[in-house]
């Protein structure tokens, strides 16, 4: 029975998710390319390797998390990073952030089949019936993001996290559920073959 709390490679045509080692630092500085994609993020951008390398041990010391490199399957190259959390195996449920993805990848498809890939790992492996998406309200391209992969939006958890500079962040939630799934894995699928 495979286990919520560990990380498998992944393998698409675009991206490989690779279970995310200290060896990934150096790929992630250079994913990092501009301030604006760590914008929304609870963190800032690395810019130097000792800060790629903090970051990478952020996500792997955190035991809540499940964390993945994105990597570029043309490249072989870092892209980003992903992760699950707010893993509950009784209640079979993932969320799916901390996701980041350079701009240098932006609208090449990558984003899209990383999810394609932890949706099918979490609602087909995992026998998940619930996957779960929180983002900044002023982060309307995440929003717009996930609304694409099918998810629904639930509602705004006002108050609910602070943000780096000290202001109190609103939460919009997304979800999609296992009934859900199938529809949005066809339609994520005519998407990337196309």
């Amino acid at each position: 029975m495979p286990t919520f709390h560990h990380a498998v490679t992944l393998t698409g045509r675009r991206v490989r998710l690779e279970p995310l080692t200290p060896d990934h630092a150096a790929g992630v500085l250079a994913a990092a390319d501009t301030d604006e994609v760590f914008r929304w993020l609870s963190f800032e951008r690395p810019k130097d390797l000792q800060a790629a390398r903090a970051l990478v041990d952020r996500y792997l010391d955190d035991p809540a998390l499940v964390a993945w490199a994105q990597v570029d399957t043309s490249t072989g190259r870092v892209a980003g990073l992903t992760t699950y959390y707010d893993v509950d195996e009784t209640l079979r449920t993932v969320a799916i952030g901390f996701t980041w993805l350079g701009s240098a990848h932006w609208r090449t498809g990558i984003n899209t089949e990383a999810k394609l890939l932890l949706l099918t790992r979490a609602f087909d492996d995992l026998g998940c019936v619930r996957v779960v998406w929180h983002t900044d309200i002023f982060n309307e391209r995440s929003q717009q993001a996930i609304a694409r992969l099918g998810a629904q939006r639930e509602g705004v958890m006002r108050k609910h996290r602070l943000r780096r500079d000290g202001t109190w962040r609103d939460t919009v939630l997304f979800s999609m559920i296992d009934e859900e799934w199938p529809a949005a894995r066809a339609h994520l699928t005519s998407r990337l073959d196309h």
